[in-house]
């Protein structure tokens, strides 16, 4: 995209945001009785209906869950309308993405003119109203019909989802979606990111700057470091990182050396000497650890429709660890291949983290619209294509802040030992949200399975002694956690946990319902997290932050990373290497800081050239990131076997 339009998005973007803070922020305080400094009345007043009640009584859940996390009252309020702000443009955005597309009928681009809405009428004319009420209901059972996939931005069961913007207002937002300024954009895939980063302004990352030189919280950091990673970047760390990886599996026998313009192919480097053992592409993992809107997941996705294509393809081609088979065996036509493809990669291939909670609406809308494009490229009917209900983007951030839900849940798991490691991630991740990925929460988890393994070895010695026929007589579904590995043991207690999550958040009596299913919400992103960091990586892509961390988390970072802590981004790198399997390969654009400043000297002996030494650098300099005053460097890395664990 060219400068002016992405100055178009920008305008857009900024105007539609102020609009709906603007409106919300008058509804919370003349219809809910939530003032903007953090007063919010015990109840509500007597002018609300009784669903305007049951939508107030969520509002103030929500705004208490944040502040019980550690928000001051008149931030939680604030954040609450960005949340509502964010969550309301994203799915206008959404919508105009998926007409041009197909996936949904023209229902915005022409306002309550659009032929979806005439056709809908035309099955209930009392809906076409002058106050557009009915409109509202024909959009939001769109934003139902769409739930079933993307439920993470269109589930109107969201806190985040409870205001409508008044009708003066949406109509404002729709002609500024449907200015002729921006009728180019909707094609794009990229266009969802630069909304992303757009909604906070360069006015705001400045002041952020300006009062202090570090980041004070971790929304302060996911502000300052949103820089849209370059097209021609992304497919250069690509290519060299995952494109080069199936080339040297496949002996260069591959459409990968075509397709990846940016791949540099050497014959006599020591790293092409020998050619690692063939994987079937379910096997390969990916993973960004700074995700954002997901750019570099999207990229790789192309990639991997073509990996997979070519493994079907040899007869030769391994079985997979998650089937026990190769793909030609699990599909029995390459049409029946094409069909489970987009499914797959988002499932086994694909994963991302960050510590902006927007990056999950975000990058899964925008890997489910890619997975929909290669459906309609593989000319697969809209009723035939397999439901692709989520990607594997993971927001870092603390676990349930409320402490007597956390109290409450945890008395409710069965046995004892499940209670106490639940409590342990919960301390655990009070930082995720200022670490991100870079929290080693694996190290935490591997000690805290060490002595549950104890624990339950001594309860069998113990058993042991009893005479027989007078030792305890175990549960039925306790867990067996003797001989199995650290990772099988998290599965089990993962399990049982998420079922117990399930009922717990049904089980709410008292107007609780909200707020158990925001800890649910919260506690699940919370294990998956871990889950996700117990795992190795073929591949890491990044655009990390750089610069100072968090205060709040300058103790702990400096403790865990003595070697990288002058700046976050050598973090990162450090980081990810560490996550990478053996000669798996990490793919980045940093500052260049690193290369010669004496300060990075441990990072380039001890990391660079001993852990995982460059397979190709490109020095970009000035320019590349926008906005970002910064001169960059995008390097690939291949982790040496002798550092592999």
């Amino acid at each position: 995209m060219d400068k002016d339009t992405r100055n178009a998005i920008e305008r857009a973007t900024q105007r539609i945001r102020r609009l709906l803070q603007e409106d919300f922020a008058e509804q919370l305080d003349a219809v809910f009785d939530v003032r903007p400094d953090g007063r919010v009345a015990e109840k509500g007043g007597r002018h609300l209906s009784g669903r305007q009640l049951i939508l107030r009584d969520r509002i103030v859940a929500a705004i208490e869950h944040k502040r019980r996390a550690g928000m001051q009252q008149a931030d939680a309020v604030r954040d609450y309308v960005r949340d509502a702000a964010f969550t309301t443009l994203n799915r206008f955005a959404a919508l105009k993405m998926l007409e041009p597309r197909g996936l949904v009928q023209e229902c915005i681009s022409r306002g309550e003119n659009s032929i979806g809405f005439q056709e809908f009428c035309g099955l209930a004319p009392a809906l076409k109203t002058a106050d557009g009420a009915g409109y509202r209901f024909y959009i939001e059972s769109i934003f139902d019909e769409l739930s079933t996939e993307v439920k993470v931005l269109f589930d109107r069961r969201d806190p985040a989802s409870v205001l409508w913007p008044k009708k003066s207002t949406f109509d404002e937002i729709l002609e500024i979606l449907n200015d002729a300024d921006l009728q180019g954009v909707w094609k794009e895939d990229e266009t969802i990111g630069w909304i992303y980063q757009f909604f906070n302004s360069g006015e705001e990352r400045r002041q952020m700057r300006e009062e202090s030189a570090a980041p004070r919280n971790s929304r302060e950091l996911a502000i300052r470091n949103q820089f849209f990673t370059p097209s021609y970047v992304v497919q250069f760390l690509t290519d060299n990182t995952l494109g080069r990886i199936w080339h040297k599996m496949r002996n260069g026998r591959t459409g990968l050396a075509e397709k990846c313009e940016y791949m540099v192919k050497t014959s006599d480097n020591a790293e092409e000497s020998s050619n690692p053992a063939k994987k079937d592409p379910r096997d390969l993992r990916i993973l960004d650890p700074a995700c954002g809107s997901g750019h570099f997941l999207l990229y790789c996705f192309a990639l991997l429709l073509l990996i997979y294509e070519e493994a079907w393809n040899d007869e030769t081609s391994p079985a997979s660890g998650v089937t026990g088979g190769p793909l030609r065996q699990d599909y029995a036509t390459l049409d029946d291949l094409k069909k489970a493809a987009p499914g797959l990669i988002l499932r086994h291939n694909l994963h991302g983290v960050d510590i902006d909670p927007r990056c999950a609406q975000i990058a899964q809308l925008a890997l489910w619209m890619r997975a929909q494009r290669a459906f309609m490229d593989n000319k697969v009917p809209r009723g035939e294509r397999p439901i692709i209900r989520r990607a594997n983007v993971v927001i870092a951030e603390p676990m349930p802040g409320d402490p007597k839900l956390v109290e409450d849940f945890s008395a409710s798991l069965r046995p004892a030992m499940v209670s106490g490691l639940f409590n342990e991630i919960v301390s655990e991740m009070r930082l995720a949200g200022e670490m991100g990925s870079l929290l080693p929460i694996e190290r935490t988890l591997a000690r805290s399975i060490d002595r549950a393994r104890a624990a339950f070895n001594e309860q069998q010695s113990q058993t042991e002694q009893f005479l027989p026929g007078l030792a305890p007589t175990k549960r039925q579904g306790e867990l067996d956690i003797s001989g199995i590995s650290n990772s099988a043991f998290f599965e089990k207690v993962e399990e049982n946990i998420f079922s117990a999550l399930k009922a717990f958040a049904g089980d709410a009596v008292n107007g609780k319902g909200t707020r158990r299913r925001l800890f649910a919400d919260d506690a699940q992103q919370g294990l998956a997290f871990v889950e996700l960091f117990g795992r190795k990586f073929d591949i890491v892509l990044m655009n990390p932050p750089f610069g100072a961390g968090s205060i709040q988390a300058k103790q702990v970072f400096e403790r865990v990373y003595p070697r990288t802590k002058n700046d976050v981004y050598a973090a990162f790198v450090e980081r990810g290497i560490e996550l990478l399997s053996v000669h798996g390969m990490l793919g980045a654009i940093t500052s260049r800081t690193g290369f010669f400043l004496s300060s990075f000297q441990k990072w380039r002996e001890e990391i660079l050239l001993k852990e995982a030494p460059p397979v190709v650098i490109a020095d970009l300099g000035y320019g590349v990131l926008d906005s970002a005053m910064v001169e960059v460097a995008a390097y690939c890395l291949r982790k040496s076997a002798e550092t592999s664990q």
